[in-house]
């Protein structure tokens, strides 16, 4: 069976675009904003898929961001050659094969400190500050001078909280555990907030 490749893409007015009404993927308003932030800042690079009664395949998420930016038309490609039951099919597999995906941390931690540091806004990515704060603490692991790091506290308490100077800090509990499981001793570890850690970064 021959790959289809589409020819043309059209244009389609937002307000005749149908969505599908069995479309089982959802979409927050936080997330149709991401989208849109998405388009002003890269443009509209994704066409929207329908089929010939401008039904709405895939895309409904940028469909709802372009509502939102005020958007009287978006691209479009028609995928004529579907069969209903195809058209159902990849309404699904549109969204879930791209969820299969992994990520090589070590490459996506190095491109985003990289454009953190060249002052790109890296909510345009899609990471919120806690994975960025985990993504630049893997970045940095390892780097850091043991005699930078802040004093514990003077009486600690497990589970609690100190501010330090104008970052806050928090303490766990380590256990190290010898070859047969022995308990051996319990350190008190700092953990930096991805918040704190982002701050630091991007702001100090």
């Amino acid at each position: 069976m021959p790959v289809i490749l589409p020819e043309t893409i059209v244009r389609r007015r937002c307000a005749a675009l149908i969505p599908y009404a069995r479309n089982a993927r959802t979409h927050s308003d936080q997330q149709v904003a991401q989208i849109a932030a998405s388009i002003r800042e890269f443009g509209f690079t994704n066409p929207v898929l329908i089929d010939e009664e401008d039904g709405v395949i895939a895309g409904h998420g940028r469909v709802l961001a372009a509502h939102v930016l005020g958007l009287d038309e978006v691209p479009c490609i028609v995928l004529a050659h579907l069969t209903p039951a195809q058209r159902r099919a990849y309404v699904l597999a549109d969204n879930k094969l791209a969820l299969n995906a992994g990520w090589d941390l070590e490459m996506l931690s190095l491109e985003i400190g990289e454009l953190g540091e060249a002052g790109f806004d890296l909510s345009l990515t899609g990471f919120d500050e806690f994975e960025l704060g985990e993504l630049f603490a893997e970045r940095t692991q390892g780097r850091t001078d043991p005699d930078d790091a802040p004093e514990p506290p003077a009486h600690p308490v497990a589970g609690g909280r100190q501010l330090v100077g104008s970052r806050r800090q928090g303490f766990d509990d380590v256990r190290i555990r010898g070859g047969r499981g022995d308990l051996l001793r319990t350190e008190r570890t700092p953990i930096w907030s991805a918040a704190a850690w982002i701050s630091f970064t991007f702001c100090s």
